[in-house]
């Protein structure tokens, strides 16, 4: 069974000329980008670490991670966001491998072959992010980190990443997310050990929609950010 939302592959298929402009649709990813690259960079030295970027889109924070010293790859289930990454980093004369691939497909050649795998703002589109989270466990080798990145599902979060996010300050387009796909922090812990992963730390993710600035603070409120190891 496949585990893609042919409806979010469109929706974000149909935006994929937007992804490398700043104030543009994918406004708030350019913000947060430099956030979550360095947070990834401080916990572990990227140089020539073999990382698997899954769900890149257009490529942001995979050419953030080459541009620390990585060999990353990327792969997308949306195409039109998949040749835009590779015109960009061609453009950039930047040597990444991007790939129109799921992680279940990418996995068959490749278990238990990446340093890092990260998977940001990519679990609240999918059908089954349990499953997501247990393949990209198996991809990474023994010791390996994974970085994983969404929003949590309570009252709060409705009213900021879907009415305030969407219709208030239009910083996404409508229909972006749904809230039956978010995810509580709990839950997603549980899957990463179910999964044989090992939580090393749950952080909050702040975005001012007046400043459009970003932080990184305590607060699981809304957006977060976790990462942990294979054990």
């Amino acid at each position: 069974m496949s585990n893609i939302d042919k409806q979010e592959i469109k929706k974000f298929s149909d935006i994929a000329d937007e992804w490398w402009n700043k104030d543009g649709d994918f406004k708030p990813l350019h913000v947060i980008n430099p956030l979550r690259a360095n947070y990834i960079k401080d916990k572990v030295d990227l140089n020539r670490k073999k990382i698997l970027d899954v769900g890149c889109g257009g490529g942001l924070l995979t050419e953030a991670l080459h541009d620390f010293g990585a060999n990353v790859t990327g792969i997308d289930a949306a195409g039109p966001g998949i040749k835009v990454a590779k015109i960009h980093a061609e453009k950039n004369k930047k040597n990444i491998q991007y790939f129109e691939k799921t992680a279940e497909e990418i996995i068959i050649e490749n278990k238990s072959a990446y340093d890092v795998v990260t998977c940001l703002e990519v679990l609240e589109h999918v059908p089954d992010p349990k499953s997501l989270v247990a393949t990209c466990v198996d991809l990474l080798r023994p010791g390996g980190l994974i970085f994983l990145s969404t929003i949590n599902k309570n009252p709060r979060s409705w009213i900021t990443a879907i009415v305030g996010a969407e219709y208030i300050f239009n910083l996404l387009p409508k229909g972006t997310h749904e809230f039956d796909k978010f995810i509580k922090p709990s839950l997603l812990a549980k899957y990463l050990r179910d999964a044989g992963g090992e939580l090393i730390e749950t952080k909050g993710m702040f975005y001012n929609p007046i400043t459009h600035k970003a932080n990184l603070n305590n607060d699981l409120g809304v957006n977060y950010l976790m990462y942990g190891k294979k054990s």
